[in-house]
């Protein structure tokens, strides 16, 4: 299966976890390896799972081999606790990032090496379902011209989203982020991409001054991509959820939620 020319196996996974769990804090260490529930060892005993494993299993169930995680420079345990990606078995790599100006800023750290590729955008701090939602966006990705695929689910928290705007064919004409009130049904959680994405975002940026005291919102190079006339699409999952642990509250639901599947 090919994606606009290029193969699905090409698929690159990019992990934004440059953040600093503020909200959160303190914590002893990076909240992606927060434990939230438990995996079974190869010896079959229990051990705790952290809350990047559960996206990492998604990506490799959608055949995904290789990722990118995009790091500030004090968060080496990260590497230290998946290594090459064995453990997943996937082939992890670790990027540091030193402009910490937003997401948009973090993710184009990687533009040298996905520049080509067709992308896979998971957040280390949300745990989704379906778990075959990559396996959904790369098909819808492969069925259309999309140059953007979101993943979105039915969401009642709009100050907690980036709220979507989409057309009965699934067509997206707005994208808000974190409105304190909004008619709009459904937020976004994930996200792949063709390289047309890639290098609109690495433009936008280019074209944008740093403002140090201003964080740059995936949302709003969203929109103006939107703007600008690619073309980005929606795959609906009407029973899926997300939960972002970056929240007191979300990472004791998270937490309970993960006790259950023992």
């Amino acid at each position: 299966m090919t994606i606009k020319n290029y193969n699905i196996q090409s698929a690159i996974g990019l992990i934004p976890a440059a953040g600093e769990g503020k909200r959160i804090s303190p914590l002893p260490g990076s909240k992606e390896l927060y434990p939230i529930g438990f995996r079974v060892a190869k010896d079959g005993s229990l051990r705790p799972k952290v809350v990047c494993h559960y996206l990492l299993e998604s990506m490799r169930l959608a055949g995904i081999r290789k990722a990118y995680a995009l790091l500030r420079a004090n968060k080496w345990d990260i590497p230290a606790y998946f290594g090459d990606g064995s453990l997943v078995d996937m082939n992890l790599g670790y990027l540091v990032v030193s402009s910490l100006y937003g997401v948009p800023y973090t993710l184009d750290r990687a533009y040298e090496f996905v520049q080509d590729a067709v992308v896979t955008l998971g957040f280390p701090d949300i745990i989704f379902q379906p778990q075959d939602a990559f396996v959904r966006l790369l098909a819808h990705l492969s069925d259309s011209e999309a140059d953007l695929v979101l993943g979105v689910v039915p969401f009642n928290q709009p100050h907690k989203g980036g709220m979507v705007d989409f057309d009965a064919n699934g067509c997206v004409s707005k994208v808000l982020d974190k409105p304190l009130q909004s008619t709009l049904r459904y937020s976004w959680f994930t996200a792949v991409w063709t390289p047309s994405f890639t290098e609109f975002l690495h433009q936008y940026l280019a074209d944008k001054p740093i403002v140090p005291s201003q964080e740059v919102l995936i949302n709003d190079a969203i929109q103006s991509a939107i703007d600008n006339g690619l073309k980005v699409e929606v795959e609906v999952f009407e029973n899926g959820s997300f939960l972002d642990i970056g929240t007191p509250e979300d990472l004791v639901r998270a937490v309970g939620d993960g006790l259950k599947q023992v």
